[in-house]
């Protein structure tokens, strides 16, 4: 495994070298290469979601080759090298695991979770310029918004700020709808919409979290879901005359909709 890895670091710069590489390779930085780094995570989640361990095993790679890419960029600039991103996480692991690599006893999960919290926490303070970390510090603002906002409800919830139970969340999620309405009614079409709006998403995501759904896992199956059926409708009007949704109105598209649901 070493020699492969060695192997694809030595690939890596072959490819970035001036004279003999790739132009395109040659011609990238950290920012152009952000996005493709982003694009290979989802794919890796988009393989496990399809239980499909042939493509995760090249997703991974991909991904491996992200990882690859910008520690070499970072080592032409004189920053650190792919053994420094190596040693980097080994030592963190170490660190956060005591009850592995130390002598603290750990019995279940839970407590896990929370002392890997609690030390990633001590992390952050150490950190900050002031000494003191706010519970909310480290939260990636380049996360998917969905994402973050899971992670900041998490972190509000470690100190008490919090709904008891889902049922709570339902409430609030009424009152931002009737805002919305409000906001429309009035005729604001702005920022206050948009921010309305906002909060009324923020909340369904707190809603999933009190259930222990993954949000953007359940926002997926309902892309994949629509996106599935849409497909079905057309179709169906393709054997029907070779008719495409632009040729119905709404009522005869809402009834085909409910057509292809009864089908599944």
């Amino acid at each position: 495994m070493t020699t492969n890895v060695t192997r694809l670091v030595e690939i890596m710069a072959l490819l970035r070298d001036p004279e003999r590489g790739c132009p395109w390779d040659v011609e990238q930085d950290f920012s152009t290469i952000a996005p493709h780094t982003i694009e290979e995570a989802y794919e890796v989640a988009e393989a496990i979601d399809r239980d499909d361990m042939a493509a995760l095993k090249d997703e991974l790679g991909d991904l491996l080759l992200q990882v690859v890419f910008h520690a070499q960029m970072a080592n032409e600039a004189g920053h650190f090298d792919f053994e420094d991103v190596a040693e980097a996480i080994f030592d963190k692991l170490v660190r956060r695991h005591p009850h592995v690599f130390g002598d603290i006893r750990i019995d279940d999960s839970a407590t896990q979770t929370k002392a890997w919290e609690d030390h990633k926490a001590g992390e952050r303070k150490s950190r900050s310029s002031t000494g003191e970390a706010g519970m909310l510090d480290g939260v990636s603002l380049a996360l998917p918004a969905l994402t973050r906002a899971l992670k900041l409800q998490k972190r509000a919830a470690r100190v008490g700020f919090d709904w008891d139970q889902a049922s709570d969340v339902l409430a609030k999620i009424e009152e931002e709808a009737a805002e919305i309405k409000h906001e429309m009614a009035s005729g604001e079409n702005g920022d206050r919409l948009q921010d309305e709006a906002g909060d009324l998403l923020f909340t369904i995501v707190n809603l999933a979290r009190k259930l222990d759904l993954d949000a953007e896992k359940a926002l997926r199956r309902s892309n994949a879901k629509f996106e599935r059926r849409f497909r079905r409708m057309e179709e169906i009007l393709a054997a029907d005359g070779a008719k495409k949704p632009e040729d119905l109105n709404l009522d005869q598209l809402d009834a085909l909709w409910n057509r292809v649901k009864g089908e599944e």
